[in-house]
This record gives C-alpha cells, sequence and structure tokens, in this order.
C-alpha cells in the first residue's frame, strides 16, 4: 500500500489537474508553475506509483486507462474534501451545533435573554443548553463550553470577554418600609435597619459595597431574611420586608412605576462588567462568537476583531 503523505496529495493534484485541461501549459497557469515542473513532478509521481498515467507527445496529452480510472477516482475524492471544507467554512460563518453555558441569575436575565430572540431567529442551527445557577463551577470539569460572571470572578486562566459595561450598584427598599423604618442618611444607618441579606455561590454572605475607590464602605447588614438570589430579594424589597442591594438595572422597572426608591444615590457603587469565559482563544465552540457580537451590540460596545471572539 502507498503511504499517503501531503506530497502525494500535492502530486495527485497537478495529475488531475492536467487531466482536466488536457495541457501542461493550461495546468501550469492554473497552479501558477511552469509546465517544465509540472512535468517533472509527473515523473516523479509515475516513478513512485510504478504505473503510466498519461499517453505524453508534443502535440497532445491524454491519460492512459490506469491514469484515466484513477482521474475519475481521484475527481470523486477532491470533490469530497472540496465539500468537507466548504460545509466547515459555512459552520464557522453561520454555526450549528449545541452551545452550552453556565450563566448567573442576574446575567440570564439582563444580559443573556434580551439576545436570545434574535440569536435564535439568527442562527436556527444553534441550540442553547443554558444552566443557570449562581454556584462557582469549572467548567470544563462540568462540561460546559463557556460561564457568564462577573469579571472579576473569571479564572485566571480563561479567556475573558466584557458583555457589558461597569455595573452599577445601589440600595433599594419600598415606599411602605421607609415610612415605617425609617430612610438611611449615611451608609452606617443601614446596620439599624432591616436589610435583605445575600448569600453568594460559594455560600459566603456578600458585603454590600458602598461607594468607590478609597471612600468605599463594606458593610455586613442583618435582617430578617438571608436570600441567595436576587429575584427573591426583590421581591423581598417589594413587599417591605427589607432594603436591598442590588444591579440598578435589575430594578429600572420597579424604580420607574415607584414601587421601589433608590436610597444614598451618591454611594451607588460601580463594579466589575458581566464577562463571559471559555478555556481557548484558539477554537472557541460553534456559535459563541456569534452570541458574544450580538451581546455586545445589545450593550453599545464596540465589536471585536475575529481574533479577539476567537473567530
Amino acid at each position: 500500500m502507498k503511504t499517503f503523505d501531503r506530497n502525494l496529495l500535492a502530486d495527485l493534484n497537478v495529475f488531475l489537474t492536467i487531466v482536466r485541461r488536457g495541457s501542461l501549459a493550461k495546468a501550469g497557469i492554473e497552479l501558477g508553475v511552469s509546465a517544465s515542473a509540472l512535468s517533472h513532478r509527473l515523473r516523479k509521481l509515475e516513478s513512485g506509483l510504478g504505473v503510466r498515467l498519461l499517453h505524453r507527445s508534443s502535440r497532445s496529452i491524454r491519460p492512459t486507462e490506469a491514469g484515466a480510472s484513477l482521474a475519475a477516482e481521484l475527481e470523486a475524492g477532491f470533490r469530497t474534501i472540496r465539500d468537507g471544507l466548504t460545509a466547515l467554512e459555512n459552520r464557522r460563518r453561520v454555526p450549528v451545533g449545541r452551545l452550552r453555558l453556565n450563566v448567573l441569575r442576574d446575567a440570564a436575565r439582563l444580559v443573556l435573554g434580551p439576545v436570545l430572540p434574535r440569536y435564535c431567529r439568527e442562527f436556527p442551527g444553534m441550540h442553547l443548553d443554558v444552566t443557570v445557577e449562581d454556584r462557582l463551577v469549572e467548567i470544563i470539569a462540568e462540561g460546559f463550553d463557556a460561564g457568564i460572571r462577573y469579571g472579576d470572578r473569571v479564572p485566571l486562566d480563561m479567556v475573558g470577554i466584557a458583555l457589558t459595561k461597569p455595573l452599577k450598584w445601589v440600595v433599594v427598599g419600598s415606599p411602605e418600609l421607609i415610612a415605617g423604618a425609617g430612610r438611611p442618611e449615611t451608609p452606617g444607618d443601614l446596620l439599624q435597619l432591616p436589610c435583605v441579606e445575600m448569600r453568594v455561590g460559594d455560600n459566603s454572605n456578600f458585603p454590600w459595597e458602598l461607594g468607590n475607590g478609597d471612600s468605599m464602605i463594606r458593610l455586613d447588614v442583618r435582617g430578617p431574611v438571608c436570600a441567595n438570589e436576587t429575584e427573591h430579594a426583590v421581591d423581598m424589597a417589594l413587599r417591605g420586608v427589607g432594603f436591598v442591594y442590588c444591579l440598578a438595572r435589575r430594578v429600572e422597572a420597579e424604580v420607574a412605576s415607584g414601587a421601589l426608591e433608590i436610597l444614598l444615590p451618591e454611594w451607588a457603587s460601580e463594579g466589575p462588567p458581566f464577562t463571559i469565559y471559555y478555556p481557548s482563544r484558539r477554537q472557541p465552540p460553534p456559535g459563541l462568537r456569534q452570541l458574544i457580537g450580538l451581546t455586545r451590540k445589545s450593550e453599545n460596545l464596540a465589536p471585536l476583531a475575529a481574533t479577539d471572539a476567537g473567530a
């Protein structure tokens, strides 16, 4: 059995081009090499195979019986290769496959949810398998292609791309709670008022960070309820159970309707953006680059270069 290597593949392509063109000169023009170079490679191929492939004269070239049989097989084989490469290119441009994501609850609602309708319309060949949880997981070990977390929680050995601008954190409360418990005038006042404590993915309590830079104050508030996700905490705020610390964009509608009020607005804190992360910049899974692009576009962020998104 003949050893198959890239030099043999190249020589077979030369042979097939000569047969198709019926001329060394025309084949040379197509391949960008001289007719004499093609003649040398053809002799080398025939010598290596031990079979004469072409009848050559000063006026014509035609395949031998063995050459014609080989050319027919090669035509089918190279067509299969071309089709495979075309399909691969189509998958890159119009992705097909499954994309497994592990996403924070807030990110699922505020970042991923708004772009999914368009993503599904534009890329019908993609199937998104989304696990929504605040528990910090090792995405490779648990079989995920990518995750979305706050930027400061992305592992250092991962490629991380910001999906949003820095996030604004605020304290909110209902008018009923403010009327009954009092309005905090300073961050320290919150230590004497009912607050909804927050427990993060590693089961530790999440300190409230008010202000920015050197003036930032971290508070370990206390209250009648501890929640491990934003939806429950916001519901407790709406019901007047306690003050809540959360993303400003999560409560935009509630604040606009008057159901909640932002307190101590001058102490709003800026935190890391929602960030998508994945293991390798070289070969991202199908559909990830497109999801990143749509999300950043919806957030009015500059598009990434293809290499930045791992295209």
